[in-house]
């Protein structure tokens, strides 16, 4: 799998690169909403930004992520990240994760299409067997989210992960995988082109 920095354009988003000037504008963008604040959730504080940059940068560098700039339609202004993370080129696999929208651009066609992107650059482009997506057990609007997608769950890591506040989280795997991407993509396909 030849994975490296590209840019998936679309109607009501496009993903470009991660790049260290989009700490300004993203800095601004995670403000609305301060969804950094949410106990369930590792979203970077506004003055956390560029360091959080360099950290998925580094990751990128180490061939295990390829983080993304989310911008509010081609060429608009940037409104959040999210990342393909945990890539196994043996597979292929990787997961969507580490991902965060400005409150603003939550709930509409954005997150949607953007979804619909990264799925069909996965499958069509790098020729993933699956897709991954995880979350907190208690981040019940990401989890909704994912199984609009057409994601289905894998099951329940429990004690997983430790979070900053010392608290254990139980994160919840879900997948889509080559032969249930067809479909996947038409039911996207369908909630992007139906009358709002």
């Amino acid at each position: 799998m030849a994975i490296g920095p590209v840019t998936l354009s679309g109607r009501h988003v496009e993903l470009v690169p991660l790049s260290p000037a989009h700490a300004d504008a993203l800095a601004e963008a995670v403000r609305d909403g301060e969804v950094w604040r949410l106990w369930y959730t590792a979203v970077p504080a506004p003055e956390r930004m560029a360091a959080e940059i360099d950290r998925r940068l580094g990751l990128q560098a180490a061939g295990s992520m390829l983080p993304f700039t989310v911008l509010d339609g081609p060429g608009g202004r940037p409104v959040g990240m999210t990342t393909y993370m945990n890539i196994e080129p043996a597979g292929p696999r990787l997961e969507i994760g580490s991902t965060w929208y400005a409150a603003r651009v939550q709930r509409t066609p954005l997150n949607t299409e953007a979804k619909r992107l990264l799925l069909a650059h996965a499958f069509d482009g790098l020729g993933c067997l699956a897709v991954e997506f995880r979350t907190h057990v208690m981040n019940h609007a990401s989890r909704r989210a994912i199984e609009r997608l057409g994601a289905r769950l894998d099951g329940i890591l429990r004690h997983h992960q430790r979070l900053a506040d010392g608290s254990l989280r139980d994160t919840c795997v879900y997948s889509v995988t080559a032969p249930e991407w067809p479909t996947v993509r038409a039911h996207l396909t369908w909630q992007l082109e139906r009358p709002r």
